[in-house]
Parts: structure tokens; C-alpha cells; sequence
């Protein structure tokens, strides 16, 4: 399918200091654009935006997305929320405060201004997923009422709440899943299994998994991500998802430690703990619509990515 461009010259991010938020604000900043970053620093790292934060076209507000907010832009990247397990399980009711009262604000933002809007979902969405790979028609295998279910079902009440904008007040928006992610800007102590593993490797102890190794994840580079973003949000407004963005790559978690143990030559071993509730046991994306849509593939092998990887956090911690 071609893809039509959106005329868009002012973009508000919420969550834009975060690791996603900041790749997609020096993006946007490289095609040109007025970029305006709403963050609390919660989960977000000032740090992230230094490259940029004194561009001529980049405005920072620091501000809680929970408490309402108004922004005259063209397009909204809805990207704020805690991401990785350890962030959102540490204030649950806020995890889910955020994804629900800060999706209800930037969603009126948007009515407001005549924006068009883009929601990062995620494939927790899916759940511990009953078929492989999960496809956008896949309704997910969620406990309400576990550990993760603040992110999860934060998630999937911000996608109701879009979709129910759209069908009352027609208003344009996009809804993107967002699988396995990495790269520069993530935090060191995050709890994310690549970050935990690269760290873990420098500084040669113990890689840590979680279970006995054998659960699959698919991880995607941080910049077909990002470009995966921007051209989902400016193709035709028909296209309002939900969208699937990430890498089909499959591989076991066991197989991941070994790879990066000895992308470093370090000499950490791997130690086996118990197993974390609710964790998805697959993850491999469909990306078909994707790639019918958007013409999107991702182009940086698992390789090259953690080499860039590598070198960020081995920069990071010397």
C-alpha cells in the first residue's frame, strides 16, 4: 500500500524524556519539526533530551499528565507511562491513573486543538498469549487482577478510551502496539531484560533470568521503532490501528544471555530464578498489517543493535 503523508509542523510528546519520547523528539527535530515534550520525570531522564534541549525548535514542560493540559499542535504522541515492570509495579494505582487520566487528557488536548493523536499501546495488551505469532484480532489472555495488570489493563482501558473518542467525536487517531524494544536512553536499572543483561555482563556477574530460560521474546532496534511511529502517524487518518510495531525475530531468553555474554566476552555466568508471575511465556509479533500499511520492516539486526547498545551503557557506567 502507498503511503499518504499528513501535513503536521507542531507535535506535543507526552512522556518524550522517556527512552522512546527522546529518540522520537531528536526525529522529529531532525525532519524539521516544532517539538513541544511534556514529562514529569518520573520514569523519564532529563539527561535523555541534552542534545537537544537547547535546539531552537524543542519546548520542554515539565508537568503531570494526570492533571489536564492544553498545547496548540497539529499531532499528539500519546508515549507517557512507565514501560518496564519494576517502574510501573512500584506505584500501580498510579501506572493506572496515568494510562487512563493522562489518555482523557491528551485525547481533549487533541479535541481541542484538532489534532491528530497516537497512542503507544503495548503487547501486554496480549497477555501470556495463547497463539504465536499474535495478531492485531487477538482479544490477549490478561489476569485482571495480577501484578502487571496496572500496565496491562492500563493499556487496554487507554485503547477503549481512543476508540470510544474516535466513534463519539470522529476524532483522528492511531493506536500502536508496541512489542520488546531496545537501545540508547534506556535506563541501566530499569529492569528490562537487555539492559539488565548488558549490565550484568560489564560488570561480570550473574546474568539473572527469571524462569528456566526457555520463554521467547522478539526485540526490535529503537530506530525502526521510532521510524515505524512517524510514519504510521502521518499516513492516511483511515488507518487508525490497532497497529503492530516490532521485530518477528524470535528468540529464547536463555539464548539472548548467551549472545550478549559473548558480544562482551565477559565472563558472567547465568543464574536461574524463580519464575515472575504472569510473565508472557511468547512474544513474537504479526506485523503484516504493518507491512501492508506502512511498508514497514525492520532493517537493524538483534547483532547490531546490542553492539550499539553495549557501547551506550559501557559509556553510560564508566
Amino acid at each position: 500500500m502507498s503511503v499518504r503523508q499528513h501535513t503536521i509542523s507542531r507535535v506535543l510528546i507526552t512522556g518524550g524524556a522517556g527512552f522512546l519520547g527522546s529518540h522520537l523528539c531528536e526525529k522529529l527535530l531532525q525532519k524539521g519539526l516544532f517539538v513541544i515534550c511534556i514529562d514529569d520525570f518520573s520514569s523519564g531522564c532529563l539527561s535523555n533530551l541534552r542534545r537537544i534541549q537547547d535546539h531552537p525548535k524543542f519546548e520542554m514542560i515539565t508537568h503531570d499528565v494526570c492533571i489536564p493540559f492544553d498545547v496548540q499542535v497539529d499531532a499528539i504522541y500519546h508515549l507517557a507511562c512507565p514501560a518496564s515492570p519494576q517502574s510501573y509495579q512500584q506505584d500501580p494505582i498510579k501506572t493506572l491513573k496515568t494510562n487512563f487520566l493522562g489518555s482523557l487528557h491528551a485525547l481533549e488536548c487533541a479535541q481541542k486543538n484538532k489534532a491528530r493523536i497516537l497512542l503507544s499501546s503495548t503487547s501486554e495488551v496480549y497477555g501470556d498469549p495463547v497463539c504465536s505469532p499474535q495478531k492485531e484480532s487477538y482479544f490477549g489472555n490478561v489476569n485482571p487482577i495480577g501484578p502487571r495488570a496496572c500496565y496491562d489493563e492500563g493499556k487496554r482501558s487507554a485503547e477503549a478510551l481512543f476508540s470510544d473518542f474516535h466513534r463519539k467525536y470522529k476524532l483522528p487517531i492511531k493506536i500502536v502496539r508496541i512489542f520488546n524494544t531496545y537501545g540508547p536512553h534506556m535506563l541501566p536499572d530499569d529492569g528490562r531484560v537487555i539492559s539488565n543483561f548488558i549490565i550484568q555482563a560489564l560488570e561480570n556477574t550473574p546474568l539473572t533470568i527469571y524462569g528456566d530460560g526457555s520463554q521467547t521474546r522478539s526485540f526490535c532496534y529503537v530506530d525502526d521503532l521510532i521510524e515505524g511511529l512517524i510514519t504510521f502517524m502521518e499516513c492516511d487518518q483511515n488507518l487508525k490501528g490497532p497497529l503492530n510495531l516490532g521485530n518477528p525475530h524470535e528468540m529464547r531468553i536463555d539464548t539472548l544471555a548467551t549472545t550478549i555474554i559473548e558480544l562482551l566476552n565477559s565472563k558472567s555466568t547465568i543464574q536461574f530464578l524463580p519464575a515472575l508471575q504472569d510473565d508472557p511465556q511468547k512474544r513474537r509479533p504479526s506485523i503484516e498489517l504493518a507491512e501492508k500499511w506502512i511498508n514497514f520492516s525492520p532493517k537493524v539486526s538483534l547483532e547490531e543493535g546490542l553492539k550499539k547498545t553495549i557501547d551506550y551503557f559501557a559509556g553510560a557506567i564508566v
